[in-house]
């Protein structure tokens, strides 16, 4: 007899992938309480706690409980790949697929990706999450995402790596700079101006990298996480910033005008592409999207990226 619901066993894997009960309705659009008593009834089953709760603190996962949410994980991506099998069966691309898309790609590409996606194949339909790196994985191990869009930084061995493009660094400067007019710029000529840095976990690593490469360390002046406040810091005089994916667009969304110039030298490039997770069958919607992505990418269709 199954003593689980396949609902249940999801709401157990998002609150030890979030720690959190909040994060984990949200994220399966169900209430806190609801969330609660089912995590609850789960651990009345099992007589094993799998949580331990803290006041207005979240949720710390016993040993239990990770071991049961990485095998409750492994259920559920079955159950997606049996929906999925199901799905071939007829000739149509249809029903949702969940993919993931690293929160400093997601405006640009992901949007025109679905869209186009969408248009194509109308019964289908893409729930787009846009996140960091770490989510991104956790999403796949367990089992809300069929794939990712991201950069090969930060991989695991259980993680697949499909490359789309190869995007080199680029200087961004505001108009008015006295580099802004050069056709290129070295590092050695930034490591003197103010960095202004994107500071999230595999980017902040990957800029800095390219300097240590060099033998230089930047002078990082001010830092955030949100590209349009980078932007606009740049383009109103504070610093230069580095970035890989280029908006079409040269104005800060104060409309400051900004100037991105190439990186002189030979420096590693972030390498898009799709991620998934090793030994995953997918569904017949997901390979189509990955498809799509593949044609997109072939054929420069994605802003501010060449193949």
């Amino acid at each position: 007899m199954i003593r689980f619901t396949l609902r249940q066993l999801e709401y157990v894997v998002r609150a030890a992938e979030t720690g959190s009960v909040t994060l984990a309705a949200k994220r399966v659009r169900a209430s806190q309480p609801t969330v609660s008593a089912a995590i609850a009834g789960v651990e009345r089953v099992l007589g094993v706690q799998l949580f331990v709760r803290h006041h207005a603190q979240g949720l710390s996962v016993t040993p239990a409980g990770r071991e049961f949410a990485r095998e409750a994980g492994s259920v559920l991506r079955h159950a997606a790949e049996l929906d999925g099998f199901a799905s071939t069966l007829r000739d149509e691309v249809s029903g949702p697929v969940g993919v993931g898309c690293l929160v400093t790609l997601a405006p640009l590409i992901g949007p025109r990706l679905c869209g186009g996606f969408e248009r194509q194949h109308p019964a289908a339909g893409v729930e787009l999450a846009e996140s960091g790196q770490e989510e991104l994985l956790a999403g796949l191990r367990g089992g809300a995402l069929a794939l990712g869009l991201t950069y090969d930084l930060g991989l695991a061995d259980d993680v697949d790596f499909e490359p789309l493009a190869e995007l080199p660094p680029l200087a961004m400067l505001a108009a008015g700079h006295r580099l802004a007019a050069r056709r290129s710029v070295g590092l050695e000529r930034l490591a003197a101006e103010p960095l202004v840095l994107l500071d999230l976990p595999l980017s902040r690593d990957y800029f800095r990298s390219l300097f240590a490469a060099q033998g230089l360390e930047p002078l990082i002046a001010r830092r955030s996480p949100h590209m349009e406040v980078i932007r606009a810091l740049v383009a109103n005089g504070f610093g230069y910033s580095l970035l890989n994916a280029r908006p079409l667009t040269d104005r800060a969304l104060d409309g400051s005008e900004l100037r991105v110039l190439p990186i002189a030298g030979d420096h590693r490039p972030m390498r898009l592409g799709i991620a998934t997770l090793r030994g995953l069958r997918s569904t017949r919607t997901a390979t189509a999207f990955r498809d799509h992505c593949r044609a997109a990418a072939a054929a420069g269709d994605l802003p501010g990226i060449s193949p």
